[in-house]
């Protein structure tokens, strides 16, 4: 699984002025503090939202050289041996599904219940633990991006107009509302926060 990079975005005021890997932020950002006029600088991270500190002292080279993104590291000996070598031929029987024994204890309805699922017990129960699997995970990651968002517009918007009633609708998961609430915002910094409130982390129209 390939690793993802970490990307960031950074303004000037309520300008965005760069979004990408770390390096060309923190260039960025040196540029603008040459012109401290319009406003603080400041960066984020778009996977949480929050503000980090960098630190632009030294030439363009002492940068490159600080932020450089790490290269990937090699496979190791015993993985690259594994690859390598032939898989073993698949014997006979039910194949292996990392299946793990444990005591459960239920009701005798329960029981019953279970009785009558197509598959009986054990597969009704993988059933079940994964449909909560899925809804759990859903509302975790629906929660991970209010967060997100609430950071940055904490940070950034708290003196913007409708700015409570805008974090009432981020976390009533009303984006309708909060597209109206935003409406007046610097188009940089609405953009940015309509796309840390999305999902799909694509910024909506």
């Amino acid at each position: 699984m390939s690793k993802i990079t970490p990307t960031y975005t950074s303004f000037a005021g309520h300008r965005c002025i760069a979004t990408g890997p770390l390096l060309g932020n923190v260039l960025a950002v040196r540029q603008a503090l040459d012109n401290p006029a319009e406003g603080p600088v400041l960066v984020f991270d778009d996977a949480s939202g929050r503000l980090i500190d960098v630190d632009t002292r030294g030439s363009s080279a002492d940068l490159a050289e600080r932020f450089a993104e790490p290269a990937p590291p090699e496979p190791a000996a015993d993985a690259q041996a594994a690859l390598a070598a032939p898989s073993e031929p698949r014997g006979r029987g039910r194949p292996r599904m990392g299946v793990v024994a444990r005591e459960v204890t239920l009701l005798p309805r329960h029981w019953e219940w279970l009785a009558t699922q197509p598959g009986g017990a054990s597969v009704s129960l993988r059933k079940l633990v994964e449909e909560a699997r899925r809804r759990g995970a859903a509302r975790d990651r629906q929660r991970e991006v209010q967060e997100r968002a609430y950071n940055f517009m904490s940070a950034m918007a708290g003196d913007l107009p409708a700015f409570e009633e805008a974090a009432r609708a981020l976390f009533a998961n009303d984006s309708a509302r909060l597209n109206e609430h935003t409406a007046a915002w610097p188009p940089d910094v609405r953009a940015y926060l309509l796309k840390l409130a999305s999902s799909s982390g694509e910024a909506s129209q």
